[in-house]
């Protein structure tokens, strides 16, 4: 009889997290929740280390680490803290796949430690490859580790391009909701604050990544990402709107057929994908009914109201730091508008200022990465602060 997987999940407390937990729920059989990471949330972490009983658990924020240690104290569970730890966990021989759930830039140094140590990879922090998709791809070149993409977009192309040839790939065409404000003008959208932006009409996701899929950044993100994952370059790489979120992303071919991967937009479905490779894992979720949908429509984006969507391409088309740069400063400016501290476009002229003060560096190792992303946070915080 195989043993379980150890499954590794940076980020257990966020949305993504849970519901990789809802899954590991549904497959006792197959997998345990051996490592679950959280940044401060450390009253949700208790109580989900008392439900999962890992070996490991770590609270990055060092302030709460004093809770969640005496409130696990009774359990042979070892907590530790620090975001070091975490990059040093992952490598542990015991992790068979680690799920990168963490928000934004954080994800990126667990993210290499788990590639260093050929581990399997359920990547859904998109950062790490926006930011550093050209280091990590190199490092994928010399390693046993495989990363598995877990958004629905990437879990769609993932899927689409089973069994096929990458030169017959014409093109990958990403689908977006169009988030909140598809339908605004661009008037009503700089009025917007952050309670309107939340509100996102199919999916239910963080804070941090709800505000970007409002701007479409997140769209962006996704663009830069597919582009690493797969190997097409950014010009053959085409964004639609698709309002029912129900095609989660397409792959044209060079004869001109075009498959899709169609499904509920439910989280669980591309975890669930992801955890199970090779194979798929019967599920009694609810399914997809296509008669149920009598119209999928499709359009094209707006960049003229989603400005960010073009700081995207332009970053992809530069290379370098640039995506890293655009990452750090969108991060800091989103922070803020949700603290109603600045309004919705400042978030694009925030990040188009910063992208533009940043020294380039067009071949950067990891520590030309990590001087970037504090070079521009400070420099979009200083915008902030005017």
């Amino acid at each position: 009889m195989n043993r379980k997987k150890n499954i590794a999940i940076l980020g257990s407390t966020g949305s993504i997290g849970r519901q990789t937990l809802d899954v590991i729920s549904e497959y006792p059989g197959l997998f345990r929740a051996w490592l679950l990471v959280a940044n401060t949330s450390a009253d949700l972490l208790i109580e989900q280390a008392l439900a999962y009983r890992p070996e490991y658990v770590i609270i990055s924020s060092e302030a709460c680490y004093g809770k969640v240690r005496d409130a696990l104290a009774h359990l042979p569970i070892k907590v530790l803290t620090g975001h070091s730890s975490i990059a040093e966990v992952v490598t542990h021989p015991d992790v068979d796949v680690v799920v990168t759930a963490m928000v934004g830039y954080s994800g990126l140094e667990p993210t290499i430690s788990a590639v260093k140590a050929g581990k399997a990879i359920a990547l859904a922090n998109k950062e790490t490859l926006v930011v550093a998709g050209e280091l990590i791809t190199r490092m994928l070149k010399t390693s046993k580790s495989v990363i598995y993409p877990v958004d629905s977009e990437h879990g769609a192309f993932y899927q689409c391009l089973v069994g096929e040839r990458s030169s017959d790939v014409s093109k990958l065409i990403l689908t977006a909701s169009g988030g909140p404000f598809r339908t605004w003008s661009k008037d009503r959208i700089a009025t917007a604050r952050a309670c309107d932006a939340l509100k996102h009409p199919n999916w239910s996701m963080g804070a941090k990544i709800t505000i970007d899929s409002a701007s479409m950044m997140n769209k962006g993100f996704e663009m830069i990402e597919a582009k690493w994952l797969f190997g097409v370059p950014h010009d053959r790489i085409e964004i639609v709107v698709h309002p029912q979120s129900i095609v989660h992303s397409m792959v044209e071919y060079c004869d001109g057929s075009v498959k899709a991967q169609l499904g509920l937009p439910d989280m669980h479905l591309p975890i669930r994908y992801a955890l199970g490779l090779p194979g798929r894992l019967k599920s009694d979720s609810r399914k997809l009914t296509v008669a149920d949908y009598a119209s999928l429509t499709f359009e094209k984006p707006d960049y003229d109201k989603f400005p960010l969507l073009g700081k995207a391409f332009e970053a992809a088309e530069r290379g370098g730091n640039a995506a890293c740069a655009m990452n750090a400063a969108n991060e800091v400016a989103v922070a803020a508008f949700l603290k109603d501290q600045i309004k919705f476009y400042d978030i694009y002229n925030i990040v188009d200022k910063s992208m533009a003060a940043a020294t380039f560096v067009p071949r950067p190792s990891y520590d030309d990465y990590v001087a970037t992303n504090a070079e521009v946070r400070r420099y979009a915080q200083s915008l902030i602060n005017l």
